[in-house]
């Protein structure tokens, strides 16, 4: 039986670089599949992980039906065992309907990755219709750490190591930048707190953020 699955963590969890080995042990069996993404941080049209590791990839767009797009390659001859979706955050609720139709009326595996919660710890649509309709939840095993050493469970918005909780849900950003709109994984107490790693050094010598009096 053809399943929906929805692999997710936290961003730098090791989802891209999951999806891309994915899709190569199922090729190398024979398996044809087809790889969609959105919104990649290398650019339109690819999926990349940040290991260096990088795949074409079919781009959504707001509108793109995805279902029709995979009728019509099989109408003209083409084989879909499976298919990959990649950044499925941000995919609509209809793109996630689609993958789910491709499930039940075409008989293909669909292997979504992607965080559930924005910045501000809300579900992203995409991930809220998975987590709705998904066959299997797959909570990747790879633990990413928050600066302080502990598990990392949010994905914070940073401008210039500044921890923001206003604005779009949606800026393409990465990890790795620090003076411009980037992201970094914080466990709930220091997201709770907005306290990011370039925050971290000056405030351990705050008495503000100590839970008690100090001398």
């Amino acid at each position: 039986m053809a399943e929906l699955v929805f692999f997710t963590g936290t961003m730098d969890s090791g989802k891209s670089t999951l999806a891309l080995q994915l899709d190569h042990n199922h090729n190398a069996r024979g398996r044809a599949g087809l790889i969609f993404t959105r919104d990649d941080r290398a650019g339109s049209a690819t999926i990349s992980s940040r290991l260096g590791l990088k795949a074409a990839a079919v781009e959504v767009g707001q509108n793109t039906d995805l279902l029709n797009h995979v009728v019509q390659l099989m109408s003209a001859g083409g084989k879909v065992d499976y298919v990959v979706a990649d950044e499925a955050q941000f995919y609509t609720e209809d793109h996630i309907e689609q993958l789910a139709r491709m499930v039940d009326e075409l008989s293909i595996d669909v292997y979504a990755f992607g965080i559930t919660t924005d910045f501000r710890t809300r579900l992203f649509p995409g991930s809220k219709r998975l987590i709705e309709l998904a066959d299997r939840i797959e909570v990747l095993q790879v633990q990413t750490l928050c600066w302080c050493g502990a598990r990392a469970t949010h994905n914070a918005r940073t401008l210039g190591g500044e921890m923001v909780v206003e604005g779009e849900q949606v800026v393409v950003g990465d990890t790795a930048v620090a003076d411009e709109i980037g992201y970094e994984v914080l466990c709930r107490r220091h997201h709770r707190r907005r306290l990011t790693a370039a925050r971290s050094g000056a405030a351990a010598l705050s008495p503000d953020t100590l839970p008690f009096g100090a001398a």
